[in-house]
This record gives C-alpha cells, sequence and structure tokens, in this order.
C-alpha cells in the first residue's frame, strides 16, 4: 500500500465537526460547570494557560473553538478568565493543543494552591536512541519544486498542529538552508527561521515530497533523508520537553515520519529496523493521542507479524487496531480487512468471510469526517486498496483451504482492485499482479498464472520488498508443487536457477 501517514493515518487530522451536529447548525451550549467552582483566580490562571498553549500551536480563538467543536466567543471568555470552564472541554483543549493535561491539572488544583508543573510533560524514554546512522545529505527529491506541496494536507499528511484546516507551506526555495541547520551536529530549533508552527509546516512537505520520490518514483536516498531528518526532529522535541513544553506538533510529525521509514525499510527488506521504527512512531502517536496515526502504525505492525505467518499476534494487532477508537469508521474499515487477514492466515473461512462482508459494510459508510482524516481511503484509490486486501484474503483462504471457487472471488477482487491502480504506484502494481497470478493457481490454472507472472518475473526477483518477496514465494511454491512437470512452469522455473526463491 501506498504510505500514507497517518498517513497514515496512516495521520495519521480531527476537524473538529462537533458543532455542526446540532439542530439549524447552532453552536454547542454551555456544558455543565466543573464540580466545586473555584474562585475567578483560578479562571483567570487557565486562561492564561490557555491564551499561552494556543499561541504557542500557532492556532486563532477561532480555529481553536473549531477544532474543539466550539464558538470563538466561548474561547475568548475562558482566556479572559470571565468564565468557568465547562468540564467536557477540558480534556478536548489538553488533547488539541498537546498540554500534557496541564489545563485540567489547572482546573483540579485545590483552591489557595496554584498549579505548578512539575517535571518534563512527555516520558523522556520518549526520545531514546532511534534507529539509522550515517549524515547523508538530505536528498535532492526533496528539493524538487515539482513534488513541492502548495498547502497540508499533502500525501495524506495533516499538518501536525492544525489538523485538515489548509494550511499554506513556506516557499521551497528557503527549505535547503532549514534543513542545513536543523540536522547539523548539535543543531537544534535555536536560530531556525521563521515560528515553530512555518518549520513544522516546511518538515511536513519535506515528507510530503519524499512521500512522492522514494514511494513513488523509487528514489535511492529515501531511508537516510527520512531518517536523518527523524532523528533532528527528535532531537528538537526532546529538548522542548526538558524545557517542560511537551512537543504536540513535534511528536506527530515524528511519529509520520516512522511510518514512512519504517515503510522505506520493508521496501529494503529489513523488517527488524522497520518494526523498530513502527515502535517508536507508536510511543510518540500515543503521547499526544494521533489517533490517525496509531491506527495506521498498527496497521503496518500487523502486515510485518503476517509476513511471519503469525496469524494470532496478527489477529491480536488486527483487533487493537479497533479498539483505538470505534467510533471512526475508517478505523473499525481498517480493523475488519486486517481481521480478514489474520483469519485467513488461521485457516477459519467463516470469520474471514464474515470480516470482509463487515468491512465493506463500513467502507460504504464512510463520511465526511473519515475521509478527512484517511482521504487514501476515497475515490478509486480508496476502492483499490479495499479491494486488495479482500483479494489477500481471500488467496490467503484459497491457500489454506484448496477452496477454488473462494480462488476465483480472490481472482474477481484483485482484478478490481488493479483496475483501479494508479499509475505511480509501480511496486502495487507489481505486488497485485503476483497476487493476481497466484490467485489463478489456487484457482487451478497455471498457465494463466504463468502469463501474468513471466513478464514481471525479472523484476519481481530483483525486489527487495518483503510484501513482493512473500507473494513470489507463494506462488512459485504452488507452481512447482502441482504444476512442476508442464511446459509454461518448466520454462518459469528455469529463470529463477539463482534467486533463492
Amino acid at each position: 500500500m501506498r504510505a500514507r501517514a497517518a498517513p497514515r493515518g496512516p495521520d495519521p487530522h480531527a476537524c473538529g465537526t462537533r458543532h455542526h451536529a446540532v439542530g439549524g447548525g447552532a453552536f454547542v451550549g454551555r456544558s455543565r460547570s466543573v464540580e466545586t467552582a473555584q474562585p475567578v483566580e483560578s479562571w483567570a490562571e487557565f486562561g492564561r494557560r490557555l491564551r499561552a498553549w494556543r499561541r504557542r500551536a500557532g492556532l486563532t480563538q477561532s480555529q481553536l473553538g473549531l477544532r474543539v467543536g466550539y464558538h470563538h466567543s466561548l474561547i475568548s471568555r475562558l482566556e479572559a478568565g470571565l468564565r468557568e470552564p465547562p468540564a467536557g472541554l477540558v480534556g478536548r483543549l489538553d488533547s488539541v493543543l498537546g498540554t500534557g493535561g496541564e489545563l485540567a491539572a489547572v482546573v483540579a488544583a485545590p483552591v489557595g494552591a496554584p498549579y505548578r508543573a512539575e517535571g518534563p510533560p512527555a516520558n523522556p524514554r520518549l526520545f531514546a536512541p532511534v534507529p539509522g546512522g550515517g549524515e547523508a545529505p538530505v536528498g535532492q527529491d526533496v528539493l524538487d519544486p515539482l513534488l513541492w506541496p502548495s498547502e497540508l494536507p499533502a500525501e495524506g499528511l495533516a499538518c501536525p498542529l492544525h489538523g485538515t484546516v489548509g494550511c499554506a507551506v513556506p516557499d521551497q526555495a528557503g527549505t535547503p538552508y532549514l534543513l542545513d541547520l536543523l540536522t547539523a551536529p548539535g543543531g537544534g530549533s535555536d536560530g531556525l527561521p521563521g515560528s515553530e508552527s512555518e518549520v513544522l509546516h516546511a518538515l511536513t512537505a519535506v515528507l510530503a515530497c519524499l512521500i512522492r520520490g522514494a514511494l513513488h518514483r523509487g528514489a535511492s536516498d529515501g531511508v537516510s533523508t527520512v531518517e536523518r531528518l527523524l532523528r533532528a526532529l527528535v532531537r528538537w522535541a526532546g529538548a522542548a520537553n526538558s524545557s517542560g513544553r511537551l512537543p504536540y506538533g513535534q511528536l506527530r510529525l515524528a511519529a509520520q515520519y516512522a511510518q514512512v521509514a519504517g515503510r522505506l525499510r520493508m521496501q529494503r527488506g529489513q523488517s527488524s529496523i522497520g518494526m523498530a521504527w513502527f515502535g517508536h512512531g507508536l510511543g510518540w502517536a500515543d503521547a499526544v493521542h494521533d489517533v490517525p496515526a496509531r491506527a495506521t502504525l498498527l496497521s503496518d505492525v500487523c502486515t510485518l507479524v503476517r509476513l511471519d505467518r503469525d496469524a494470532g499476534s496478527a489477529l491480536a494487532y488486527a483487533e487493537a487496531i479497533g479498539a483505538v477508537d470505534p467510533g471512526r469508521r475508517w478505523v473499525v474499515t481498517l480493523s475488519h480487512l486486517y481481521r480478514a487477514r489474520g483469519h485467513a492466515l488461521g485457516h477459519d473461512p467463516a470469520e474471514c468471510r464474515r470480516h470482509i462482508a463487515l468491512a465493506r459494510r463500513s467502507f460504504a459508510r464512510l463520511g465526511h469526517r473519515d475521509l478527512l482524516e484517511a482521504p487514501w481511503l476515497s475515490g478509486a484509490e480508496g476502492e483499490m486498496r479495499v479491494e486488495s486486501a479482500i483479494g489477500g484474503a481471500l488467496r490467503d483462504l484459497a491457500a489454506a483451504t484448496g477452496d477454488r471457487v473462494t480462488a476465483r472471488r480472490a481472482v474477481h477482487a484483485t482484478a478490481r482492485s488493479c483496475a483501479q491502480l494508479p499509475p505511480l504506484m509501480r511496486e502495487t502494481r507489481l505486488l497485485l499482479t503476483l497476487r493476481l497470478a497466484d490467485s489463478w493457481a489456487c484457482a487451478g490454472d497455471p498457465g494463466a498464472a504463468v502469463a501474468l507472472a513471466a513478464p514481471v518475473l525479472d523484476q519481481a526477483v530483483s525486489s527487495r520488498e518483503l510484501v513482493i518477496n512473500a507473494e513470489l514465494r507463494g506462488l512459485h511454491g504452488r507452481l512447482l508443487a502441482r504444476w512442476g512437470d508442464m511446459p509454461e512452469v518448466r520454462e518459469y522455473r528455469e529463470r529463477l536457477p539463482a534467486a533463492g526463491i
């Protein structure tokens, strides 16, 4: 699947549309006050801290109100200390602004005992050493004007501070200087040009370029570039955390970078380093309550354990995806797709088919908010991804049970996926071609399987991509085990003498 952060998600984002659900377009009215009203002085302290966190995040009062589902006039009154903070709003403000619970702590402080933060807001273990080494220069693909986005979201990446509201990105021409400062030995955020939000916007745009270049065009320097920028981003986040400020935007963006780094390592056949990056990404996403990033990172972990043929772990991670937020239909759709594949691996036809049906039903009901958070599930691309996963589950089930009816259903699902495939997704086309060939083999038609696989065989053998290698091994094993004496299968085998497949 094409890397998304997040998006995933991945992304990886919420647009804050809660107020639109109220009849007639009215904004949410006053919630009940917090228990045990505190003196007005505590309201003023809450307002001062709220204003500081909002400005630090680069949000206007209107933007913050939109994110949390309240009118901007309420945000204004809260900041002025003229209103007691509504109980239901405090937690959302902490989450959106990434305060590490500071606003809730202000509200909860005993009368006469003003809140004082103690220790760093995030666990220092989040900033432990990360994978990667060398200090290769940032690749030229990052600087290609043709790949530079005009605004965020781009490539499924929302702004790490402002979500999907739509943010301009800095001019591409100033990016090399910014990246040199950020990644210099001993470098950090001090002396960086522009505000924190502008730097985060630029780094998000850079990641969009890396996705377009490294993942779509096959640029060879993708891993070193992503990892070097990610290490710098983690250093910046660690410094902010040490100063007593939760690095909300930095950690959200780091989770997205980690997902891309992990996928690029998978393209190199490096599953252990890929898993390490996904683990770091999950920690960073959890620290800032980034639901889309957590869901998409868990889907990548699920893919890796499935490649190890561990049905139990695959199902556990697939269920964990759904538990991230059962109220988000796109998250539920992902969970059903991965559970279907896990049950196929575990030789459970009934559960596999049940989750396929549930995935299709949930996918058909995706709403506006779902597609804002997971734009890679919209339109033809979304259909391609869903049918690809369903085709994979049905093929796995057919291989396990020998049921040719199921195999033919896998053929149809995979063919539908191929028909929706964008031209730039060349690695995905190779993957789906091999899967379609294997589905024909499971259906008892080795001639069709060889005819599909033969034109892409050289490309498949030279690939280090983990999922492509797994598809090729499965196809090869089935063809030789059942039809090794057929002339076309012998010819196919002769083309792989040194492949070790």
